[in-house]
């Protein structure tokens, strides 16, 4: 009983102090945990909408994330409040209003947000002062996304549900510390993507607290001990955390099937990353089921894991467990990926999981961060860790002449990709390319573009975050251009066109799921063209061991493909391709490089996310550097195996 009672106390001394730093003119009505924030009830809004720095000053004095709400009973009804916004903002600025119980916000997608904003936020406060809705602005973007929409409605849905949710997660996460700090330790045990690329898997443990940093899965294998992450022993009553790093399947694909075990906690992600992942693991269940494979979660599973997502931008400093605070910062992967810092204790020891991540820019994003407040030890991908990859410059060039020589045999260049990051990415070489005149079908023409499977609406989720994006797209997005459709860009529709059908059109270039061949409409492409020496498929991204793809890029003539549950051989004979240069992964320069600019530097890395060679390759390289890297005289470097585990104690820091 005294337990429950410390916990009541502490949460009320928090409150408190919040209260009493906060100007008396907010006429605060209560104040609750909800999830990681400190939500704060008001019937006026405006002190700290004309002062927002009230609000930073107050969350920096009692170290939590402060959040001023409006207080339900001064809001107007949503049809009065939607009057009003219509009125001041100008119905034909506004393209939809979206309302929010659960947090007392309004969405308001329009085409003009700095008119509905207004100089100096005029007409935000108004909107404010007149509906006791607290407005946020929305630029339309230039594609519709039905992911996104979809998310919209399911949260409006259940609303009160999430608002009930939120407050057991806040509960958790603010309760007293059991343990003194200098009782305290980091341990770090790999449960997948280690000595291996696929189902990655970290859980970080203290004696207050347990953390778990991605859970994905093995696509290259559907054998049950490769394919999941070794969590036999993974204590989901006592688990505080899920952070996601991005929403590749191989770091988010079984997160869902920790609910369907009980697990009733959050998951931290970035706002891209949230949609981006329901849309992966939703395809993830579709294909599954038209492959005849069993699916491990349902969709009821995705469900209960969206109703306890919470997400935060970079740079956003977030309790997620009593010890344990996140910060998420740019890993330059793909739209939404994140390294996740995690500072446990007052001080006690600072962790940097890099997930995937790109030290240089490209056409969509800005290169990985390497500036952190505090680093003791950094958990690493190495998956080009032995290999230099051709600039991108070149890469272009090569994919170019390798498209061009296709259509002038009168064949289709299929390119398997990635649904996120890197389809987005080739769409952006192949439309300037055309747009330049380097790219064109014998005769002169504009050669038709084809996109099939997840990447027309992955594509829309991109322009819907354009911030995320790097200087030069963003600024075309909030232009009002779309920087990713032309007229010779077509979205496959299989009501008015078959697969097999479309490769007997015009030579063109199909851009489809998946990157690996391991399933999706690229494999079924991929049968059709397979026997015929016109056609050409080009790989642009990482081929795990295992899958099809690898298969094919190491030089295989024959291959077998499942087909309704029966291997079908198919011969090999059209021409085959890797451009390398596209990966949304660092190279082993670019790794390096990431080490020598890293800020502060870490006295431990541990290296993950590669295949053994090439995590010991790249573990010598850093040995052999560690002077030339500026890294400390006595850095440890460890390459752990799955269900290894490295303990951090207070002496080691």
């Amino acid at each position: 009983m005294w337990r429950v009672s410390a916990r009541d106390a502490y949460r009320e001394i928090v409150k408190k102090r919040v209260a009493d730093l906060l100007p008396k003119e907010l006429m605060i009505t209560r104040i609750e945990y909800e999830g990681p924030e400190v939500s704060v009830y008001a019937r006026n809004l405006l002190p700290i909408y004309e002062k927002p720095e009230i609000v930073r000053n107050v969350a920096r004095q009692v170290r939590k994330r402060i959040v001023v709400k409006p207080d339900e009973h001064i809001r107007k009804s949503k049809s009065e409040a939607k009057e009003k916004i219509l009125q001041i903002a100008g119905k034909e600025n506004v393209v939809d209003v979206d309302f929010e119980p659960s947090t007392g916000e309004v969405y308001i997608i329009t085409t003009k947000p700095g008119y509905v904003v207004g100089k100096g936020g005029q007409r935000q406060r108004k909107i404010l002062v007149e509906t006791g809705w607290k407005p946020v602005v929305i630029r339309q973007p230039p594609l519709e996304s039905k992911t996104i929409l979809d998310i919209r409605s399911f949260y409006r849905t259940n609303a009160k549900k999430r608002l009930d949710v939120l407050k057991d997660i806040g509960e958790r996460i603010h309760r007293p510390l059991v343990f003194k700090a200098e009782q305290n330790h980091v341990r770090i045990t790999a449960l997948g993507g280690f000595q291996e690329v696929g189902r990655s898997a970290i859980l970080l443990e203290t004696r207050e607290s347990k953390v778990l940093l991605d859970f994905g899965v093995n696509l290259s294998s559907y054998d049950p001990i490769k394919h999941y992450p070794r969590a036999e022993d993974l204590p989901l009553e006592e688990l505080d955390a899920v952070v996601v790093t991005h929403a590749h399947l191989d770091h988010c694909g079984l997160v869902p099937l920790l609910y369907k075990y009980g697990y009733r906690g959050p998951v931290y992600v970035t706002p891209p990353t949230r949609d981006l992942m329901y849309l992966m693991l939703t395809d993830y269940i579709e294909v599954a089921q038209k492959q005849g494979r069993l699916t491990p979660f349902s969709h009821s599973d995705i469900s209960d894991m969206l109703m306890r997502t919470i997400a935060i931008n970079y740079g956003e400093v977030t309790d997620i467990a009593p010890d344990i605070k996140l910060t998420f910062h740019n890993a330059g992967h793909i739209l939404g990926s994140a390294m996740a810092h995690l500072h446990v204790g007052e001080g006690f020891y600072n962790v940097v999981y890099t997930g995937d991540m790109k030290y240089s820019n490209t056409r969509l994003l800005n290169k990985a961060s390497d500036k952190f407040p505090r680093v003791e030890a950094v958990i690493m991908e190495s998956t080009y860790g032995t290999e230099d990859l051709p600039p991108r410059e070149l890469s272009e060039r090569i994919l170019i002449d390798i498209i061009n020589k296709t259509l002038e045999r009168g064949g289709f260049v299929l390119i398997p990709v990635l649904a996120i990051g890197r389809g987005q990415e080739i769409l952006l070489v192949l439309v300037d390319a055309i747009k330049k005149g380097l790219l064109k079908t014998p005769d002169g023409k504009t050669p038709k573009i084809y996109l099939d499977g997840m990447v027309y609406e992955v594509t829309a989720i991109h322009a819907a975050y354009p911030e995320w994006l790097n200087k030069e797209i963003k600024e075309r997005i909030l232009q009002g251009e779309n920087p990713f459709l032309e007229d010779f860009v077509e979205r496959v529709s299989l009501k008015e066109v078959s697969r097999r059908d479309l490769i007997e059109r015009e030579p063109g270039v199909i851009i489809a799921t998946s990157g690996m061949l391991t399933g999706g409409p690229a494999l079924e492409y991929f049968k059709y063209m397979a026997e015929d020496p016109k056609h050409s498929v080009v790989f642009v991204a990482y081929q795990a061991a295992g899958t099809l793809g690898r298969q094919l890029k190491e030089g295989a003539n024959k291959v077998w493909i499942q087909e309704g549950g029966t291997p079908i051989p198919i011969e090999v004979k059209l021409h085959v391709y890797s451009v390398e240069g596209f990966s949304g992964h660092s190279s082993r320069s670019e790794l390096l490089s990431w080490l020598r600019a890293l800020n502060p530097k870490p006295r431990r890395i541990i290296l993950n996310h590669g295949e053994p060679t090439r995590i010991e390759g790249l573990a010598r390289a850093i040995r052999r550097n560690t002077r030339r890297l500026g890294l400390p005289g006595d850095l440890e470097v460890f390459t752990p195996h799955i269900r290894e585990s490295l303990v951090m104690r207070q002496e080691d820091v």
